[in-house]
């Protein structure tokens, strides 16, 4: 049986650094990731509060740094889908569509998803002016209205981003005020491009084969009311990819999975970092701090157990 030190379950910037410090550590480390490695921070367009770096650095080529570091030290990297995790006597086995690995510790390291408005239209409308991603997207709706629906750092930055294509970016809040941080805040608001619509949510997104218009409601007045756009930028939030250790480990009442300051979760020899951890902030530098720790309690528990 080829027996792994290490398993990592997600290749963010969570995974990417536990792997940098379990592959140091000369542990013997598997990453699994079902996609590209980079997780949402390489949808990031550019990342201006990461440590080191002193005009910012785009998302995608900070993930694929962190990534080429991992693999120099020795990280094993696989493409695939983790099904479920199963305990053993002294390892866990994890069930891929591939195939299982077996290894004595586990880190989580699966991240968060963007949360959905859960409107008519939005499924039917997604690669079609519906998107979560403007890094991805945004050059798409050159000269073209927008609506970005959120008002939080995401939401915020991906609409300054988009106003380098569109011609017009409609932020779209619930609130009477936006809850990103004061500088992204300042910007957004001294931008000519970008328009306010306060204490509004989206009731449904509408077109014909693209999108064509969204129905706002104003959640003060009730009064409804059409924004006509060809893009819906949705940022309301994240959820936690945890519906594989459910069961498995103890989560909050929201999914996150709970740890300790060492990321330790309440099944032995699992560790969980990142954004799929019940914390007060979900950052890339946040991530990068939960990976090295859990990494780095992982070799501890696996000493423990030689003794």
């Amino acid at each position: 049986m080829n027996l792994y030190d290490v398993a990592i379950i997600g290749g963010g910037p969570a995974g990417l650094a536990a792997g940098i410090y379990a592959s140091r550590a000369a542990l013997k480390t598997l990453l699994i990731e079902k996609g590209m490695p980079g997780g949402l921070a390489a949808s990031t367009e550019n990342i201006e509060n990461y440590p080191g770096f002193a005009d910012g650095i785009s998302g995608p080529e900070l993930m694929m740094q962190m990534d080429a570091q991992a693999r120099r030290f020795g990280l094993e990297v696989t493409s695939a889908n983790v099904e479920s995790i199963e305990q053993k006597e002294d390892y866990f086995a994890i069930i891929t569509d591939d195939d299982a690995v077996h290894a004595r510790t586990v880190i989580l390291a699966t991240g968060a998803q963007p949360r959905k408005l859960q409107v008519p239209g939005e499924t039917e409308f997604t690669g079609r002016g519906v998107s979560w991603c403007a890094t991805c997207d945004g050059a798409f709706f050159k000269d073209k209205e927008v609506a970005v629906v959120g008002g939080g750092d995401a939401a915020v930055e991906e609409a300054l981003y988009l106003t380098k294509f569109a011609s017009k970016v409609h932020i779209i809040h619930r609130r009477d005020e936006l809850r990103a941080t004061k500088i992204l805040q300042q910007r957004a608001r001294e931008n000519n491009q970008i328009v306010f619509h306060w204490n509004a949510v989206v009731e449904k997104i509408v077109g014909e084969a693209t999108v064509q218009e969204v129905v706002l409601k104003n959640v003060q007045s009730g009064v409804t009311s059409s924004l006509k756009v060809e893009g819906v930028f949705i940022y309301v939030g994240t959820k936690p990819v945890s519906e594989l250790v459910n069961g498995l480990i103890q989560l909050d009442e929201r999914g996150y999975v709970i740890t300790d300051d060492n990321m330790h979760t309440s099944r032995p020899g699992i560790f969980a970092a990142g954004d799929i951890r019940q914390k007060s902030l979900r950052q890339v530098v946040t991530a990068v701090a939960d990976g090295a720790i859990a990494a780095v309690a992982a070799e501890k528990y696996i000493e423990g157990q030689k003794k």
